[in-house]
């Protein structure tokens, strides 16, 4: 009898360390998402964030690579991320490179066997060779868990351009774009306001209009791919037999063009400088040079009459190979992105303005410095130019690849 005793009570011990062993292994694995960001703030409802994250088996370290200037727009996102949550994440490093150059570098990385780079913040532009070269680690439907009511939570325009990623990225901003003008009104004192106009005035001040190459830049292939709505092309989504007009205006406007800038910063430099009175522009990159000092406050903007918003949005992307635990806290990372309060960091100083992708994000919610630096500088326009014209996405990926590469053979050769 007190043999069988000692039995019982031995087996019971073991059914409650099988247990509390399973429960120590869940806990290990998921953990309840924070509610509120490394400062304290409590996330808005509607949060796109899941409602538990999945633990890596050890923190790991994230190396994260930017194409698009999406640092300046959620590096306190993340660094609230690595503040709030060291059991996922034990450091985090950052690189940049230009678009162009992300496809070669993750082609390099994943044909040795060795993939550093873990995390890609780009624009359509990387995104579009990441899923045309398949580089890129398909994340929607295969991590769908992560991301509930992730199409809910999207400002309407936001969720169309989520639709580009083909599953295969996070849209993590969004702004309207363009396309727009941007201008020394001491010197274009009546503006363009169609492209017939701007071809006229670029006749006359031959070497004072500038745009960069669309494939390195955000205000460059958004004027690139606002021309066939501008110009009536019988198919403003085919570049390849879609936009006679538009390969016929660019050919005719490249011969008062001098120079074709590598990139957006180098145009504006080229306006401040006096290089050149006018530039393609955006919203944000119309606000953002004017906050940091790097054009005039006096610098003006304009639009097209009756244009075509072609908005833009840049995403988090993870390559392929990653490991299972760089898997993991990358997607952890990007549904923190989502949360509104984090959100509202991505206001910044304008240069994706306004720059949250999902509902319910205002500029009072925004950092104090965020607010001040946007109201001093946003023109009343911008919101009625907003809601008054119609807005479509940017091309698809195998189309913007193909536009790219027509830009470059036929109009960029100089």
């Amino acid at each position: 009898m007190r043999h069988s005793s000692w039995i019982k009570r031995l087996g019971m011990v073991l059914v409650v360390g099988m247990i509390v062993s399973a429960c120590s292994t869940s806990s290990a694995t998921t953990s309840p998402a924070a509610s509120t960001g490394a400062s304290g703030s409590t996330g808005a409802s509607g949060s796109a964030a899941p409602a538990s994250m999945k633990i890596p088996s050890a923190p790991v370290a994230i190396n994260v690579l930017d194409v698009a200037g999406n640092l300046q727009l959620t590096k306190g996102m993340i660094e609230n991320f690595k503040a709030a949550h060291p059991e996922i994440v034990s450091n985090v490093t950052y690189s940049t490179a230009t678009a162009p150059e992300l496809a070669g570098k993750l082609q390099a990385q994943q044909q040795g066997g060795n993939v550093q780079i873990n995390l890609v913040l780009t624009g359509t532009d990387g995104l579009s060779a990441g899923i045309k070269n398949n580089l890129l680690t398909k994340v929607i439907p295969d991590d769908q868990d992560m991301f509930p009511n992730l199409m809910s939570n999207y400002l309407d325009p936001a969720a169309a351009m989520q639709g580009l990623a083909q599953g295969y990225g996070i849209e993590i901003v969004y702004y309207p774009s363009g396309p727009l003008i941007e201008y020394n009104p001491a010197k274009v004192t009546t503006p363009p306001t169609t492209p017939q106009e701007l071809l006229d005035w670029a006749k006359a001040h031959p070497g004072k209009f500038e745009y960069a190459r669309p494939a390195n830049s955000g205000p460059g292939r958004t004027f690139l791919m606002a021309l066939p709505y501008l110009l009536g092309d019988k198919a403003p989504t085919d570049p390849t037999n879609g936009w006679a007009n538009t390969w016929a205006y660019l050919k005719n406007l490249g011969q008062y063009i001098n120079v074709y800038q590598t990139g957006t910063t180098a145009t504006m430099k080229d306006l401040a400088a006096g290089t050149v009175d006018m530039i393609a522009t955006t919203t944000g990159w119309y606000i953002n040079p004017i906050v940091l000092g790097t054009v005039p406050k006096s610098t003006a903007v304009g639009n097209f009459q009756n244009m075509t918003w072609v908005t833009d949005a840049q995403y988090a992307v993870i390559p392929s190979g990653v490991s299972a635990d760089v898997l993991t806290a990358d997607l952890d990372l990007i549904a923190w992105m989502l949360k509104p309060d984090q959100q509202a960091i991505s206001y910044d100083s304008g240069y994706f303005y306004p720059g949250p992708a999902v509902k319910g994000v205002t500029l009072d919610m925004a950092p104090p410095d965020s607010q001040s630096a946007i109201k001093a500088i946003v023109p009343p326009q911008f919101d009625q130019w907003i809601s008054q014209f119609p807005k479509v996405t940017s091309l698809p990926a195998d189309q913007q690849v193909t536009a790219f590469d027509l830009w470059d053979q036929s109009i960029g050769k100089k």
